[in-house]
This record gives structure tokens, sequence and C-alpha cells, in this order.
């Protein structure tokens, strides 16, 4: 499983507990909280009549049957008590009064229920017993929504409890705004739900980018791309980048240093066993022209060397270089006519022709020495490999926001055997004319270039024979 989904699982996890177990308890005990304000409510009215009928007792004024006139006439009442999103209709509340005894001296829901013994109701005879008398009962014992609260209050007359008078109020209203705001609470979960999901997602990619943007790197590195450690946050992250970046430079210094050596111990070692070879046999009498022979042989293969030696060093600094470090537009037309103009003896020894067509405006953004040894190599390539009285062919266009450069000439073109080592260190071709190799650093050093500028070089033969480089850079 990818870190992404994981830090994404997690926060959703994390999320979804550290949500829906507090909204879970508040919607469960928002019936809880409704009730315990109705029940407030409730103590307060109860304690009230309760005063008053208590007031009336003294002074011997409390009549039953105009409490009962009083409650028929608000039962009657038709009500539009809008109470924010409720609509209130009708009262429903009920009060009963009960003797010290517990039976029903007064109730204003059913006259029928006057001389019931309610002294076993908790609201009765915790009262009596001098203690805060309530209780919730339901009309139809397996519906919650049926629920009735009652609150009682005791009757004092001359300073002792002359009964008790208890006011008691249905859940309905209750339940309604329990319904009501239900959904709300609810619905707020879910919007806040939908964006936690969504901030999750972000963070898991806010997370997985640096370090997708540091598998890439890694990926490339090891397919031998030139590439630059990429921005990464300042964190841990960053860190590891570096160490990365760091271990890179030292196994690569590492390894180059190893091939340097090895390829150049190798490429060295033909060259300095003729030297040798020939100065041992002239150290022998011999006549005049042999020895000029062997002076020669001795001279053409310290300039091998030293020709080896100055393109590793010109490789070396290349391949060492992750970004160009100048870059400027550089016209190609120009550079390619250049170097037709400084090749012009050997294209004249050899008799070939030249058909040039270059756009004047195609102008790249790079090194423009880099780009002339690169242009150079291809070029001196197909002067060596054309027939005497050849044709040399330079083309330079815009395709696809990209510059072609192409160089074709007429020679045997690559085998078979040679094409995925053209571009290898120290690996090359006989040449047609003296049947000698050159050092093997010159395609190397053109790929390594085209590389630098964010191109590449590619080599075909020709279908009518002949070879074609073609030198592909970005405008």
């Amino acid at each position: 499983m990818r870190l992404g989904t994981r830090v994404f699982i997690a926060y959703l996890v994390i999320s979804v507990i550290c949500f829906y177990y507090p909204v879970r308890y508040i919607v469960k005990e928002l019936r809880t909280f409704f009730s315990e304000s109705v029940e407030d409510s409730l103590a307060d009215q109860a304690n009230i009549l309760a005063s008053i009928v208590g007031t009336q007792m003294e002074a011997g004024r409390f009549k039953p049957d105009d409490l009962y006139r009083a409650f028929e006439t608000v039962y009657k009442r038709s009500l539009k008590a809008k109470i924010h999103d409720f609509m209130k209709t009708s009262v429903d509340q009920r009060v009963y009064i009960t003797d010290t005894n517990g039976k029903v001296v007064f109730d204003s829901e059913d006259r029928a229920n006057i001389g019931a013994d309610y002294s076993r109701w908790r609201d009765v005879a915790q009262t009596l017993g001098g203690e805060y008398g309530a209780r919730a009962s339901r009309k139809n014992l397996k519906d919650p929504t049926t629920s009735v609260f009652f609150v009682a209050a005791p009757i004092v007359v001359h300073g002792k409890t002359a009964g008790v008078l208890t006011v008691a109020k249905p859940t309905t209203n209750i339940n309604a705004f329990f319904e009501k705001e239900k959904p709300k609470i609810l619905g707020l979960w879910s919007i806040f739900g939908a964006l936690a999901i969504v901030l999750a997602f972000l963070l898991s990619l806010w997370i997985a980018r640096p370090i997708k943007r540091l598998t890439e790197y890694a990926n490339d590195v090891r397919e031998g791309k030139r590439v630059s450690l990429p921005e990464l946050p300042r964190s841990e992250l960053r860190d590891m980048g570096r160490a990365l970046e760091n271990m890179r430079e030292s196994l690569e210094g590492k390894k180059y240093v190893e091939e340097y050596i090895n390829t150049m111990t190798h490429e060295i070692k033909s060259p300095l066993s003729a030297i040798r070879g020939a100065a041992e046999l002239m150290e022998e009498q011999m006549p005049d022209e042999q020895r000029a022979r062997f002076l020669a042989n001795i001279r053409s293969e310290t300039n091998r060397i030293q020709a080896i030696v100055d393109r590793m060093l010109e490789l070396s600094e290349l391949e060492n270089r992750k970004t160009l470090q100048t870059a400027e537009p550089v016209s190609l037309g120009a550079t390619l006519k250049t170097v037709i103009e400084g090749k012009e003896p050997l294209l004249s020894r050899k008799g070939l022709s030249q058909r040039i067509d270059i756009a004047e405006d195609v102008i790249v953004k790079g090194d423009a020495f880099l780009l002339y040894q690169a242009v150079s190599n291809l070029i001196q390539n197909a002067i060596d490999f054309s027939p005497p009285g050849g044709r040399i062919t330079l083309t330079a266009c815009v395709r696809d926001r990209n510059v072609l450069c192409t160089i074709e000439d007429e020679g045997p073109g690559i085998p078979d055997y040679a094409k995925g080592k053209v571009f290898e260190k120290f690996y090359s071709l006989q040449r047609p004319d003296t049947g000698k190799k050159s050092t093997g650093l010159g395609l190397n050093f053109v790929k390594e270039a085209a590389a630098l500028h964010g191109g590449e070089v590619k080599l075909e033969n020709l279908s009518e024979g002949g070879l074609r480089a073609t030198f592909t850079l970005p405008l």
C-alpha cells in the first residue's frame, strides 16, 4: 500500500473516531438536554402555582371550580405561537393537586380522577416526604415519544405541608424540537466529514508528492539520466534528498574513477607497447630509412596518447556537469557553417562536396562551445567515413518545438554488430581510408552534450547507403 494511501486512511479513521463518538453522544443526549430545560421550567411553574394555591387556602378562598374554569378556558384557546421554527397551537400542560394522603382533589385534565390515590407516584410520595418530587411516565410503554414529565411542589399552609401540586407536560413538543434539530446536526456532521475527507486527500498528496519526486529522481539516476535533486519542502525529506544526492555523487565519483582508470589504462596500453617495441628495435643497427619509420611510429602513437588524454579530460569535465554553466542564444546555422569552414582543407583533400540547407532563424539556448564541439565531432565522422568524391549533406530545421540538425554522408554506415556500441567510450570503427581507429570518445562527447542541453543524438543507416546523424535540441 502506498504511503499516501496509508496517510489518507489513517487521517480518515482518526477523523471518523473523533467526529463519530462526539456527534453520536450529542445526538443521543440532545433529548436529555431538551428534557432538562423543560423540567427546569416545570419546577418553577409548580412552585409558583403551589404558592398561589397555598396562599388561597390560608385565606379560605381556594375553590377548585374556579381553577377548573380557568383551565377549560385555556385549553379552548387557539394559539399561534411560533417558537423559532416550531408552531405551537394549543396548551398541553396538566395540573393536579393531592392532599396529604396523596388523594387527588383537583385534576385539570379529568375530573373523574378526583379521589384517586396517587400516593405511590414518585412525584407525590417524594414531595410529601420533603424531597424534590419528579417522574417521567409513558402513555405507551413501547413508545418513548409518549413520555410525560411530572414535576411536583409542596402546598404550604401555615408553615405545614397541606398537599402537593404537580405540573405535567408531554414530550410531544420536545420530540418535535429534537427531530427538527437532529437533521441539522447530522447535516453539519456530514459537511465536516466531507471536508475531513478532502483535507485527508490533500494531506496525503502533500506528503506523498515529495516522496514521489525523490523516487522519480532515484529511478532517473539509476537509468543514467542527468537530473538534479528536485525541490523539496523544509523537512526531514529535504535532509533525506540531500543525503541521497551526496551518496549518488560519492558512488558515481568512485565508479567514474574506476571506469576512467580501467578504460584509460586499456586504451593507452596498446600505443605504449608500440612505442616500447619501436624504442627497443631502434637500439639495434638498422638502415636510416627503417629508423625513420620507427620514429614516425613513435610520434604517431605519442600523438594518439595525447589525443586520448585530452579527450578524456574534456569528457570528464562534461560528465561532471549537472546543468549548463552558461546558456545563451546560439545560431545553429552559423555554428554549422563555421565548422564547415574549419573543415574545408579536409573536405578538399578528399574531394567531398557539401549540400547545405540551414534555416537562418534556427536559434537554440545553450553553451556555444559545447554545441560547436558536438557538431564538429559529427561532421568529422562524416568526413572520415565518406568515400573520396562523395557528398555530405547538412540540414537544420524546426519541427514540433525542437531543432533538428542532420548530417548525412555516403559512407558504409554502421555494421549491425556495432549499432548498440557506437556511443560507448573508446569504441571506434576503422576508418576506410587508413584502417585506423579514433579515440572512440567523440560520439560519447556528443551524447553527453546533447543530454546536457535536454536533447538527444541518433545515428541511422540510410536505405540508399550512408549514415544520417540527427542532433535534436529543444527550442
